[in-house]
């Protein structure tokens, strides 16, 4: 065995050495990598309830927004009419409770007048 030889077989122990030095990172990445699609299955898995749940909260919003617009619609109806029905309350009796006034100021005036 030469120089050449022994110089030889301490290049290819280093390197030996140096790939197994490289491979203990390359393992830990691995196991990260795996840890990692782990979790997103699991959250994967976890987010579909919750979309079906949340699915079924905004139809039954949906739902409540219909009726809640039925009800604002009827108000306003309401409303509406309860405003027509004073105004014909006071064209019926604003008319006479006024010639009522001006003849009570009249005849006030006559009996003050008389006195």
């Amino acid at each position: 065995m030469n120089i050449g030889d022994v110089a030889a077989l301490i290049a290819a122990i280093a390197f030996a050495l140096l790939s197994l030095a490289a491979a203990v990172p390359l393992l830990k990445l691995g196991r990260t990598v795996d840890e990692v699609s782990d979790s997103i299955k699991s959250i994967t898995d976890g987010l579909e309830p919750v979309l079906e749940g949340l699915s079924e909260t905004v139809t039954e919003t949906n739902k409540q927004l219909a009726k809640i617009d039925k009800i604002t619609t009827s108000v306003e109806e309401v409303s509406l009419n309860v405003a027509s029905l004073s105004a014909v309350f006071t064209q019926a009796l604003g008319g006479p409770l006024m010639k009522l006034a001006g003849l009570g100021v009249s005849l006030s005036k006559i009996i003050k007048g008389k006195k």
